[in-house]
């Protein structure tokens, strides 16, 4: 089954915020965005409602940031915070997480810097499905 914006033919056809399906296997690129320099995790890199199926695997985050600016990344379920990064002065990127994300969950990645920066985002992982 494919879903999302993903054309019948399953290639990758540039960044999107949406969860893309193929198979098994699901992925989300969030392309180069820059932040909003306003020192705060406000720009949104991911976002996204996953269906019937659990989501198994790792989000990649990476900045342009350089030592001696702080970076934050946050990551919410349902409006829940389920992670909050804030690297201080330490230019310590790429970043990967692990994640389990469980059906019906409405997911959004945003991050942010105390000036301006790219930053972006890959989610990639398997699925598994559940029955309704």
């Amino acid at each position: 089954m494919i879903s999302g914006g993903n054309p019948a033919g399953g290639s990758f056809t540039g960044a999107a915020e949406a969860l893309e399906i193929i198979g098994n296997h699901a992925y989300a690129a969030s392309g180069s965005i820059e932040d909003d320099d306003s020192g705060g995790p406000n720009t949104t890199l991911l976002s996204f409602t996953t269906g019937n199926y659990v989501f198994i695997g790792t989000l990649d985050f990476t900045t342009t940031n350089t030592a001696g600016h702080d970076t934050f990344l946050n990551v919410t379920f349902n409006n829940a915070l389920v992670n909050e990064t804030k690297e201080s002065n330490s230019g310590i990127v790429p970043m990967r997480f692990h994640y389990i994300i469980p059906p019906y969950t409405v997911v959004t990645v945003k991050w942010g810097a105390n000036s301006t920066y790219n930053g972006s985002a890959f989610m990639a992982g398997r699925i598994q499905r559940t029955r309704d």
